[in-house]
């Protein structure tokens, strides 16, 4: 079939393939039982002329009544089982999807997830994979269809076929007006999941900031912006049901019209002796029954439709991006060289863009705290993200214990820093599930440890439900959740901590209790944190000034102030002395 061929090709089609590839023994049983259940359903007629023509020579009818009956019960229990087989399979294709899109998020490199919009990521894993659903069977169906629709012309021509000729008129008739709106349901469903998922991508960013909408009074306007979403996914669904309803209703009308025709000819074929009164009721009963695989023609190639159009969304998915997981050549750490140091490193977001960070060249000691400070922009969180092996640099190298980054894995870095983000987001589940994210082996007395570390034990312990406690309802403080970030950072002491102003939302004392706990860990390991409070620079034994993207001094607190003027214009914009720490800082910046 030249339009199967053509829909094969399709790299969107290649992909719902490879989604089948691992079924093809189901696939394959799912066409034998198909095959056999349209064998019995074709033999039927055959029987009912038999019925007749024994009836009109006086002969046994209980014969020909039985094979009718066991043709019927063969073929309804044969298509019970190919519908329950294929059903599970669809179940199965979906999920394969699922977890393939879920796991390509989780291995993709930062940039590939974080310039989607969450919601649209969202969509994909569950509005496209259920259209996948359907489609995953349409192969088996069109291929059913097909040779059902072939058999029942053939046998039909047996009968008649003058008849026949009458039939095959309409058929080609219906077909040529199916080959014209078939291809605009594809469009319209693939314009339709594209809508969904901009309505998600905008519905989740929405409720995500739902307290700043409320504050600023926007409910009516971001109500608007959605709906004007959901009203334009709207109109491309309805646009597709019409053109689906259209080549349903084509096919009804154009058989219904054929079987009239065919009955009128035929009658008068029968009344002049050019036809047997048994076999225009076995053409006939054949003509309805060919309704039956030009409507499941119809529906398997409209699902097939539909399935493309997510296949071609899922496979921009398939196209991201991954991280490495393994490194080139790993060889032997140098616990003699510092812990992290970057030499002459550069890095774009965009090849057009000034660089973010440029040429940078810092060492971080096994010991002690370091801090960046800088104004928005200056690179601070670029830094972070490169330290993370979040993105590679342009130019320059990186290197932990004296190894450079690309000889290792990013699950191997990862392994030696621990990270506390600047918004300190907490995972779904309990205290105790966050906890022990960074550590699933850790222990109770290592918990009640850290929890303790950032002074957050006693509240824990008031908790009905103490680690247990979900963190969805509003027991736990904006702050109380950026010491649980910290606390699940410092339950084993890592090499390296990367904090991104870990003090940010807490109180003057819970801050000093913070300080100390950095203080701790500074003398076992590297501290770096970006700082936004003083506190955080003075306790600090190394300080770095980033300007746009390059190191424009460093030095201890005192030094920096004698010697640097951007570093002293940035703490008087603190409003703070300079010989005490403050409780309160500028917005955060993201970069």
């Amino acid at each position: 079939m030249p339009i199967m061929e053509q829909l094969c090709s399709t790299p969107p089609m290649r992909i719902l393939v490879s989604f089948l590839r691992p079924h093809w023994r189901v696939l394959l049983l799912g066409l034998i039982l198909g095959l056999m259940a349209n064998a019995a359903n074709l033999a039927a007629p055959l029987a009912t002329k038999r019925i007749i023509d024994t009836l009109g020579t006086g002969g046994a009818l209980a014969g020909p009544i039985t094979l009718l009956l066991v043709l019927v019960v063969i073929g309804a229990a044969i298509g019970l089982w190919q519908w329950v087989l294929l059903g599970t399979l669809a179940e199965q294709v979906v999920l394969d999807a699922r977890l393939s899109i879920v796991r390509r998020y989780l291995a993709a490199r930062l940039g590939e997830i974080t310039r989607r919009p969450t919601g649209e990521l969202v969509t994909r894993v569950t509005s496209d994979t259920g259209l996948l659903h359907a489609a995953s069977s349409s192969i088996v169906g069109l291929i059913n269809a097909g040779v059902a629709l072939v058999a029942t012309l053939v046998l039909m021509g047996v009968l008649d076929l003058v008849l026949l000729g009458c039939t095959l008129a309409a058929v080609v008739i219906i077909a040529v007006i199916m080959a014209v709106l078939l291809p605009t349901i594809g469009e319209a469903q693939r314009k339709a999941q594209e809508s969904v998922g901009q309505l998600g991508a905008d519905l989740e960013g929405t409720l995500r900031a739902v307290r700043t909408v409320k504050a600023s009074r926007a409910e009516t306007r971001q109500g608007a912006r959605i709906e004007a979403g959901a009203t334009q996914a709207a109109a491309f669904n309805v646009r597709a049901a019409r053109r689906t309803a259209s080549v349903w209703t084509v096919s009804w009308a154009g058989i219904q019209f054929a079987i009239i025709v065919i009955l009128g000819i035929g009658a008068w074929r029968a009344d002049a002796g050019l036809l047997a009164v048994s076999s225009l009721i076995a053409f006939l009963l054949y003509a309805f029954q060919l309704m039956g695989p030009i409507t499941e023609l119809t529906q398997n190639v409209t699902a097939l439709q539909s399935g493309i159009a997510a296949a071609a969304r899922i496979r921009e998915v398939e196209a991201m991006r991954v991280e490495p997981t393994a490194g080139s050549s790993a060889g032997r750490a140098d616990t003699s060289a510092p812990v992290l140091e970057l030499r002459g490193v550069t890095l774009r977001y965009d090849e057009t863009a000034a660089p973010a960070v440029r040429d940078v060249d810092l060492v971080i000691p096994r010991r002690g705290h370091l801090a960046l400070v800088g104004p928005s922009g200056a690179g601070k969180t670029s830094l972070f993200s490169l330290l993370l092996r979040f993105l590679e640099p342009q130019s320059g190298t990186l290197l932990l214990d004296g190894q450079p980054y690309p000889d290792l894995s990013p699950a191997e870095i990862r392994a030696r820093l621990a990270y506390v983000e600047q918004e300190t987001p907490v995972v779904p589940g309990t205290i105790r599930d966050n906890l022990l994210f960074r550590y699933p082996e850790g222990t109770e007395a290592e918990l009640w440890t850290a929890l303790h570390a950032v002074r957050l034990d006693g509240k824990v312990r008031s908790l009905p439900d103490g680690l247990d406690t979900a963190l969805t309802g509003a027991e736990i403080s904006g702050g109380e959740r950026q010491r649980i970030a910290l606390a699940r950072a410092i339950l084993r002491t890592p090499d390296v901590l990367l904090l991104d102003e870990a003090t940010a939302q807490v109180d003057g004392l819970t801050e000093a209790a913070l300080q100390e706990c950095i203080r701790r860990c500074a003398t076992t390991g590297a501290v770096v944190t970006i700082a936004h409070r003083l506190s955080t620079v003075v306790d600090a034994d190394h300080i770095v000034v980033l300007e746009a993207g390059s190191i424009r001094a460093q030095g201890t607190h005192a030094s920096l102030l004698a010697s640097d003027s951007l570093y002293r214009s940035l703490v008087e914009a603190l409003r703070i002395a300079t010989t005490e720490p403050a409780l309160s800082g500028p917005a955060p910046d993201r970069r």
